[in-house]
């Protein structure tokens, strides 16, 4: 699995830290998403699909 974000569509809004915290966070700054880990252990891949399914913005794609 690989994860990519495009901070550029991110409208900050945090599903994705709030559905998988270990992959996703936030800056202090402006709230946009940073990408802890771009390649997540299995047992974290159905939090990730979750993740990129909920973001509004559809900032997160996940390619398996």
């Amino acid at each position: 699995m690989k994860v990519i974000i495009d901070e550029d569509k991110c409208v900050a809004a945090g599903q994705c830290v709030a559905a998988a915290p270990d992959v996703f966070d936030q800056r202090d700054e402006d709230g946009i998403v940073v990408l802890l880990n771009d390649n997540p252990p299995e047992d974290a891949a159905e939090r990730v699909r979750q993740a990129a399914a909920v973001c509004p913005a559809l900032a997160i794609r996940v390619e398996e």
